[in-house]
């Protein structure tokens, strides 16, 4: 007996199902693997992607516990919280977000800071450090910043309330200019900064819990290729209503010309 034709299009879907999910890195659910197929020309919906999922054992990874790198014992003041959890500016540039976490290796630590612009999810500037000074975290990620993504207008600054975001060095950079205004979360709460805890939870459960590195370097190297050609351009983000950064900035564009 012949396979129906119903059988051979799941395992045409399952077949590519299981390529999306592997190049993932096996943090897509059924939602977003349904809105990858989609975008390849395939029309299905999420039930089937999700009973085809199932039934083969494919299932989307999930975030565990990981230690905060903040030090927020210091004596710098330290900035009220002008976010106030306003995830969803107009426009570019209007709101970034920043926050630091550590890699480990053979070779030592490695401290991965980013600046997420919340218009679009972006990593607008990010650095990798072996130590935690503001020179080599936040200042550092900063410049590349503004360098990648210019200020057009009046931007909020938002962190946690650790040391490198609150100490003079790096207040003086964000005071060099006029139009950005620094936040800062409330004490012990992290809901405040949760769009950076949450990017921080993907790259962790998506690349850093999953390798062991011999090799400063080689983490670099992992970090560079997940954020700048995964994350920024591939990557489908929820917030954006799974789209890829490069697809909402598109969409972006019609809305403003229409």
């Amino acid at each position: 007996m012949l396979p129906s034709n119903r059988n051979n299009e799941n395992r045409m879907l399952l077949s590519q199902i299981r390529r999306i999910h592997q190049k993932s890195k096996a943090s897509y659910g059924s939602p977003r693997i349904t809105d990858e197929l989609k975008a390849k020309g395939f029309k299905v919906s999420r039930p089937r992607v999700a009973r085809l999922m199932k039934q083969n054992g494919i299932r989307a990874v999930h975030a565990k516990k990981f230690v905060v790198t903040t030090d927020s014992k210091h004596k710098y003041p330290v900035a009220d919280n002008i976010l106030d959890r306003n995830f969803s500016p107009e426009g570019k540039a209007q709101a970034w977000v920043s926050d630091i976490t550590y890699i480990r290796t053979k070779k030592g630590w490695l401290y991965l800071t980013v600046i997420i612009d919340l218009f679009d999810r972006k990593v607008v500037g990010w650095s990798l450090s072996s130590d935690l000074t503001a020179a080599s975290t936040c200042i550092a990620a900063w410049r590349m910043a503004i360098k990648n993504r210019p200020l057009s207008g009046n931007l909020i600054f938002h962190s946690d309330r650790g040391v490198q975001y609150a100490c003079n060095a790096f207040k003086n950079v964000l005071n060099a200019h006029k139009e950005v205004q620094q936040s800062m979360s409330r004490k012990g709460n992290c809901w405040d900064n949760s769009v950076a805890e949450s990017f921080f939870k993907s790259i962790k459960v998506e690349l850093i819990y999953r390798t062991r590195y011999e090799r400063k370097e080689q983490a670099a190297l992992a970090v560079f290729e997940w954020i700048e050609t995964w994350y920024n351009r591939n990557r489908r983000h929820s917030a954006l209503g799974n789209k890829t950064i490069l697809e909402f900035e598109e969409l972006m564009k019609f809305k403003n010309v229409a």
